[in-house]
């Protein structure tokens, strides 16, 4: 489905005008944040243990930086939980995903802004407007929150050497695109696509996380997409971890998942090993059985999804 089409699609399903954006408002936007050394992590879902693990990996990491890029908040409608993520994520650099836009929004009719393509089950699609209404329920308990999201952009870009790299949250057009999932990546019919939105934003690489899915792509010799999947729930069969992205000039001082280099880059995937039963118990206070959310997530948060770790191979 393409983006002109989900302007009017129905909340879950609809990706608003004002996510819209471009590849090239990237390539007019300065790096801003210079590092020899980046862990971009999307799709944190609230999830406080996968924080206190990717922190602690940062601090071990020696003059790294952390740039969430969105979804930071989901599961976490206790409002003091969704006070201590969003206090700590804002530490760092961040910026907005759908789910922190509609939260800032407050009054928009996207539900959940996910942008779903129509593969998605509309039941899945209606439990996450769900969800989404129950954490806004929590976001306006403090208007200072809303304010603080509001204020996110939705993008950046990040200087590691002479490489530029474009932080977004869906894909080089859009808040919620897709067309950084990863069969979308492979397709060969879409890479003149892809490699048109490296040009127009002038970006040597793209990191996103939207899909939920993980995937590494290369494109030439010196380009290449990754997409973290979630930092915060599992991103392959079996394996009860997050995964976060790290691309830096030097190789990562814990083993990777997987990885390729581009040019003097090291673009890795890297597992967030956090403490599963904590955050079972955390969840499962929040999102009883038989709730939206555990409808949604739980079997992919106490087994993985269908997804592989071969699959997300470039």
């Amino acid at each position: 489905m393409d983006i002109d089409t989900l302007l009017g699609a129905a909340p879950g399903r609809s990706c608003p005008l004002h996510y819209r954006y471009g590849a090239h408002a990237l390539r007019r936007s300065e790096a801003d944040l210079v590092t020899d050394t980046l862990y971009v992590a999307g799709g944190l879902y609230g999830n406080r243990c996968a924080l206190d693990a990717l922190e602690r990996m940062v601090e071990a990491d020696t003059g790294a930086r952390v740039l969430f890029n969105g979804d930071f908040h989901w599961f976490d409608v206790d409002p003091a939980g969704f006070a201590d993520v969003q206090r700590r994520v804002l530490a760092h650099a961040a910026i907005a995903g759908n789910v922190e836009a509609e939260l800032a929004d407050g009054e928009g009719d996207a539900g959940c802004g996910c942008a779903y393509p129509d593969e998605v089950p509309d039941a899945v699609v209606e439990r996450s407007n769900l969800i989404h209404a129950r954490l806004s329920h929590t976001a306006r308990h403090d208007p200072h929150w809303r304010g603080e999201l509001a204020a996110l952009d939705y993008w950046r870009c990040v200087q590691i050497g002479d490489a530029r790299i474009g932080v977004v949250h869906g894909d080089a057009h859009a808040l919620a695109g897709w067309s950084f999932d990863a069969p979308a990546l492979h397709e060969p019919a879409r890479r003149t696509a892809h490699e048109a939105a490296f040009t127009a934003a002038q970006c040597d690489v793209f990191a996103s996380s939207h899909t939920c899915r993980s995937a590494l792509a290369r494109f030439g010799e010196h380009r290449a997409v990754i997409n973290n999947g979630a930092a915060g729930m599992p991103c392959f069969r079996g394996r009860l971890h997050g995964v976060v992205t790290r691309i830096a000039l030097t190789p990562s001082p814990t083993g990777a998942l997987y990885g390729l280099r581009i040019g003097a880059l090291h673009v890795d995937a890297l597992p967030i090993h956090y403490d599963i039963t904590a955050w079972l118990d955390e969840f499962s206070a929040q999102w009883p059985a038989g709730s939206a959310a555990a409808l949604n997530y739980l079997d992919r948060i106490t087994g993985g999804p269908s997804w592989t770790l071969e699959d997300a191979l470039p």
